[in-house]
């Protein structure tokens, strides 16, 4: 990458969020965990956690890693970005499944109703830190068991918030959202581009 073009670093190994900064038009360079960094040990929910707060305080450890990740590394200073997206019913924070079972629980108790989408965006420029949270919520049409069988053995919901991922097959039992497509994805567009253009961004 040129040295003089504006970038970001992106401490996150979404293909997904990789599109949606691609669709803003931002230059990015990927800042990944080390192989001895535990960065799934920095999802654990703690007892009684809103989903709200968790979804934050994860992000903030998740920039706080790559901040010491860029700094131990001796790389050039650009704005960092990280996010973190958690679903949930009530306070109930449906994570990444476990395994097959897993996935299937969750979409059995997501079936025919509604559930938030929490994606909490942060960027650190320098020392300011800048932080957004942004709250969709999306409704499920039923599934039936043979449904969440054959969505479970694709293989989509594996390392997806909640079991699923909205622009993959399960778009077709998405029958009503409120809020931000690409926030459910897991990086909303609108909140982003206004946090980069703060960290001196043109987008």
């Amino acid at each position: 990458m040129n040295a003089n073009t504006p970038f970001v670093y992106l401490a996150s190994q979404s293909p997904r969020r990789r599109q949606l900064l691609e669709q803003l038009g931002v230059a990015h360079e990927l800042l990944l965990p080390d192989p001895h960094e535990d960065s799934e040990g920095l999802e654990a929910v703690l007892p009684g956690e809103a989903p709200a707060r968790y979804v934050q305080r994860v992000t903030a450890l998740k920039l706080d890693a790559a901040m010491a990740r860029l700094k131990r590394r001796g790389l050039p200073a650009a704005p960092v970005l990280c996010s973190d997206t958690t679903v949930a019913r009530g306070r109930t924070i449906y994570g990444k499944p476990a395994d097959e079972g897993d996935a299937a629980r969750m979409l059995r108790e997501l079936s025919g109703a509604t559930h938030r989408v929490l994606t909490a965006v942060a960027v650190q420029s320098g020392r300011t830190r800048r932080a957004v949270l942004s709250d969709s919520r999306v409704t499920f049409a039923p599934w039936t068991a043979a449904q969440i069988r054959g969505y479970v053995a694709s293989g989509e919901p594996m390392g997806k918030a909640g079991a699923y991922a909205i622009q993959g097959r399960a778009g077709a039992f998405v029958s009503h959202i409120s809020g931000s497509y690409s926030g459910i994805m897991g990086l909303p567009l609108f909140e982003t581009a206004n946090l980069l253009r703060a960290a001196g961004l043109r987008i």
